[in-house]
């Protein structure tokens, strides 16, 4: 499990543009699911490493970087979320970084997808499933 100080950078994706985050949002350390969630998706997976992501949006995502200090009591930790993200309990700055195409990180392909419910079922009526591949 991570823990706050092992990481420097943090960062959001979304398909909106933004200034500020608002309490209550999502952030990560991992650059590559940051990318996955710009795009909006409903399912993640993850090879070996958290920037082994791929996921199955379809918007077009905007990266940003949290753009002042951050220190644990910012932050809360989300079970069942493979210690790939967490949620601000405070409005944050941020920068905008760069647009993000749909390809970026890949998306999960069909087969990728029914395999993932093959090996979960219940996750079927679930969104934010997130599975190691």
């Amino acid at each position: 499990m991570s823990v706050f100080e092992d990481f420097s950078a943090w960062y959001h994706g979304s398909p909106l543009e933004l200034t500020v985050l608002r309490a209550g949002s999502m952030v990560t350390p991992f650059i590559g699911v940051a990318r996955a969630f710009s795009h909006k998706p409903s399912l993640l997976s993850f090879g070996d490493t958290p920037d082994s992501v791929k996921h199955n949006g379809t918007q077009p995502g905007v990266l940003y970087a949290i753009d002042e200090g951050i220190t644990a009591a910012d932050l809360e930790i989300l079970p069942g979320t493979a210690d790939t993200h967490w949620q601000t309990t405070r409005d944050l700055r941020l920068r905008r970084l760069e647009q993000v195409p749909i390809t970026d990180p890949p998306q999960l392909t069909e087969p990728e997808i029914a395999q993932m419910y093959a090996q979960n079922p219940e996750m079927k009526t679930t969104t934010g499933f997130v599975s190691r591949g």
